[in-house]
């Protein structure tokens, strides 16, 4: 008995001893509730998708007349049969972001007839800075592509994480992935932020981001059960993340520093991408210490579960 207990004290003295595993239930609890109202939101208010998944056109103006504003824009195009258009402000104070749903895509001459007209009806200001057209079979096509992509990474990650480890670890770490997402796609959802190619890809960085850092976790929290077998694995999991707190630290704000950077100077074009990746760097640190620590708990990991599968 004194042998454990000096054990302990040990490995207290070896880490800050920041009490983690004390909030497991109600980071837990808040986690559940973040989850069900994304999945709610996503449901019912789904994704407000952007040109590339829709289809339709985007053009990027700019004016130099100070006195035209978003409505006088919006009722010169409701002159033209675009189906449902969308104007908002894009970066400076003269620049917009038009987006519409394209009817007639073999007339070539079809953005030359709405500069026509934006002219007729405004004066000669406007500059068309940028032209995207997608069709809808080719929005489906990326639309299909972006999901199967999120998919398979995910698949990847667990097979990856179930040879590495036990099933117990893989678990865990593919629950903090699926956490992670969710809620990415909650957040966008609840506040209609485009979803786009850029999206796609800032996911799929997310889901890379937020394993790296479980992993890390996971290894430490494995050495540890085969270096003192007589700690029980709520205890260790708190230990092993006071271990690696410094790199997690470290790690996430160098990588926010870079991001709030894209975000606040990087443009309209890059905030949606900045922004996925700064919820996904907030979210994968906080899983990989509250969501997927807990899980090694509830399925009770111990030393005789990772000697077990060394064994085999």
């Amino acid at each position: 008995m004194s042998q454990k207990i000096k054990t302990k004290k040990a490995l207290y003295k070896m880490t800050k001893n920041f009490s983690f595993n004390r909030f497991y239930k109600l980071f837990n609890s808040i986690s559940f509730l973040l989850i069900l109202s994304s999945v709610i939101l996503l449901l019912f208010k789904g994704l407000n998708f952007g040109v590339d998944f829709k289809g339709g056109t985007l053009i990027e103006l700019r004016t130099t007349d100070k006195s035209i504003n978003i409505g006088n824009i919006r009722d010169s195009l409701k002159q033209i049969n675009l189906g449902d258009v969308t104007v908002k402000k894009f970066g400076k104070e003269d620049d917009y972001l038009i987006k519409f749903e394209k009817k007639d895509f073999n007339n070539p001459n079809f953005i030359s007839d709405i500069k026509e007209k934006l002219i007729s009806s405004l004066g000669n200001t406007f500059d068309f800075r940028r032209v995207e057209n997608v069709g809808p079979k080719v929005s489906a096509e990326l639309l299909r592509s972006g999901i199967i992509a999120i998919c398979l990474s995910l698949a990847a990650m667990l097979i990856y994480i179930w040879i590495r480890f036990e099933w117990q670890f893989s678990l865990g770490a593919i629950v903090a992935l699926f956490h992670d997402v969710i809620i990415t796609l909650g957040i966008f959802s609840l506040f209609s932020l485009e979803i786009n190619l850029s999206i796609v890809a800032a996911v799929l960085t997310i889901v890379g981001y937020s394993m790296n850092d479980t992993v890390v976790i996971f290894d430490r929290v494995r050495e540890n059960l085969k270096k003192y077998s007589d700690v029980k694995i709520f205890e260790l999991t708190n230990i092993s993340i006071n271990e690696t707190l410094s790199r997690t630290i470290i790690t996430s704000t160098t990588t926010l520093l870079a991001l709030f950077s894209i975000f606040f100077f990087g443009g309209e074009i890059l905030k949606g991408f900045s922004l996925a990746m700064i919820l996904g760097v907030f979210f994968g640190t906080y899983s990989s210490i509250y969501i997927a620590n807990p899980i090694l708990v509830f399925l009770e990991v111990s030393p005789k579960t990772i000697l077990k599968e060394d064994k085999d």
